[in-house]
């Protein structure tokens, strides 16, 4: 792969938190607890994912996770295209107008599942998401850290390509969020994803409230 560079981050106004880890880790549920708290105190909010937060991501989340056999190349293309018109049309504006915006997985999802577990290489694919993004990152990165087989236990719906991906993809990407975690604790709050949710909604409250200067 032709080596990309990482562009200059462009400075926001608004709070850009985003949440990861692995399948089953209770993403979702905790973006939305967190998303319905920061609205009851007055925040505009703007809940989102990756893939899928926009009409033309929701088409590539479904032929990403759900249609035909693409390589690995070809998948990471694809989660950055729909990443780039993620942030270009609904992240960036968002943030320049002040708003809270919260997001089911962000660039760190692929360079763990891409970079890590299709052995693309972490730092091809954290450039190439870079570039996308013109260098934007989260303020806070929460991990919700679950151990691979109990996330799967935990899936109520027919696995996807990744979820179907075997363990051993899905210990190396766990270890992909771990290490990215470790590697810069001022921006990741990794909390124990095995812990109740309303426990897991404080830690939350209490990292984010300390970014917005607010009581949580």
């Amino acid at each position: 792969m032709t080596e990309v560079p990482a562009a200059e981050p462009v400075p926001h106004r608004g709070l850009f938190v985003s949440f990861e880890g692995g399948d089953g880790a209770g993403k979702s549920t905790q973006a939305r607890l967190l998303g319905e708290w920061l609205t009851r105190i007055g925040h505009e909010v703007v809940l989102t994912r990756e893939p899928g937060g926009t009409e033309l991501g929701r088409l590539l989340r479904d032929a990403v996770l759900h249609g035909d056999h693409v390589d690995a190349r070809t998948e990471a293309l694809l989660y950055a295209t729909d990443r780039a018109h993620h942030v270009a049309s609904l992240v960036r504006p968002a943030l320049e107008r002040g708003a809270v915006v919260v997001t089911d997985r962000y660039l760190d999802s692929s360079v763990a599942y891409q970079g890590s577990g299709r052995d693309l290489g972490a730092d091809e694919v954290e450039r190439l998401s870079l570039w996308a993004t013109e260098g934007l990152l989260p303020d806070v990165t929460v991990l919700l850290d679950v151990d691979p087989v109990l996330g799967k236990a935990r899936l109520t719906s027919e696995p996807d390509r990744l979820e179907r991906a075997g363990d051993e993809f899905h210990r190396r990407t766990r270890a992909a969020f771990l290490s990215r975690a470790e590697a810069d604790p001022v921006r990741w709050l990794v909390l124990d994803g095995t812990r109740p949710a309303d426990e897991l909604a404080g830690a939350v409250r209490a990292r984010v409230a300390a970014l917005l200067g607010v009581a949580a």
